[in-house]
């Protein structure tokens, strides 16, 4: 039974805050500029915009599974926590789980069932289009996501996220395994609801699985998926880019680094790449993605096995 470092809860938690702010306050200085406008406004309209979401009343549509609805809400935000337990900020993780990549999956099946319920709960056409183009979406990004987990768990020979940062002592894994780092950070982007794979939340249909909500509602929404993002890419940097390991600094300082740079490529590309159809997702991900993924993991196992 893996026991709780409680020591460290403070530390992960503040540490996602901090990356999902980083992510938010880029989103917003990257838009006030492809407006024309100064970098520091958008970051002042995000915060402007938070005021009024507060402030905002809760809508609601005829017959809505409001139960559904609101737990759905809820796990976009409790998702992204359960992802980040398992991250080795300090020098222990808030549960240094054997099976951390396992569970880091889990949490990102949990988010499969959360935006399903987004789609699902307020009864209306929008939303439950949003919620199938996810669920299209996932099941193209998924399979591949699954054995590019799985490159550096072969390399590690464990499953402990800690072990699979000691075992990049020499030479980080995203040097040797850079299929499995993109389909990494496609995965991200597809579980955050981000970027070209956020078709989900699309303007063509009122904002798909984001139409319904208002008022607080929305805003647990939209921070949850930077919160997805924060620790998407904490885990991304944990697998690929050593984790914590770097001289002079701490571990945590490292890591936290690492965290934002992924998170930097993954909100500059928001604006530079085009929303992926879900069809032609789905034919991308299981032609392209997954066999490629496939090969990858070969090359690690041959290299695994040529080492012992």
């Amino acid at each position: 039974m893996v026991v709780p470092d409680w020591s460290g809860l403070g530390l992960t938690a503040a540490m996602l805050l901090v990356a999902a702010s980083a992510a938010a306050g880029l989103e917003g200085a990257l838009a006030a500029r492809a407006a024309g406008r100064p970098a520091r406004r958008g970051v002042g309209a995000a915060w402007a915009e938070t005021a009024r979401l507060l402030r905002q009343r809760r809508r609601s549509t005829l017959a809505a599974d409001r139960l559904l609805w609101r737990v759905g809400v809820a796990s976009l935000v409790v998702a992204p926590l359960l992802m980040v337990a398992v991250v080795p900020w300090g020098r222990t993780a808030l549960v240094d789980s054997e099976i951390g990549v396992v569970w880091f999956n889990a949490a990102d099946v949990l988010v499969w069932a959360a935006v399903w319920l987004l789609g699902w709960g307020p009864n209306s056409a929008w939303s439950l289009v949003g919620g199938y183009r996810f669920l299209a979406g996932a099941l193209a990004y998924e399979l591949p996501l699954m054995f590019a987990l799985t490159a550096p768990g072969l390399a590690a020979g464990s499953l402990r996220l800690s072990d699979v940062v000691a075992a990049q002592h020499s030479v980080w894994f995203v040097v040797w395994m850079p299929v499995a780092f993109v389909v990494m950070c496609l995965g991200v982007a597809g579980f955050s609801v981000w970027g070209p794979l956020s078709p989900a939340a699309g303007a063509d249909v009122a904002g798909g699985v984001l139409a319904e909500l208002s008022g607080p509602d929305r805003l647990l929404v939209q921070a949850g998926r930077y919160l997805l993002l924060g620790a998407g890419s904490a885990v991304a940097a944990v697998l690929f880019l050593g984790g914590g390991s770097g001289p002079l600094l701490p571990g945590w300082v490292w890591l936290l680094v690492k965290t934002v740079l992924v998170l930097v490529g993954l909100v500059a590309v928001r604006r530079r790449l085009p929303l992926l159809r879900p069809d032609r997702f789905m034919e991308l991900g299981w032609l392209v993605l997954l066999p490629a993924t496939l090969l990858q993991l070969l090359v690690v196992a041959l290299v695994v096995v040529g080492r012992h």
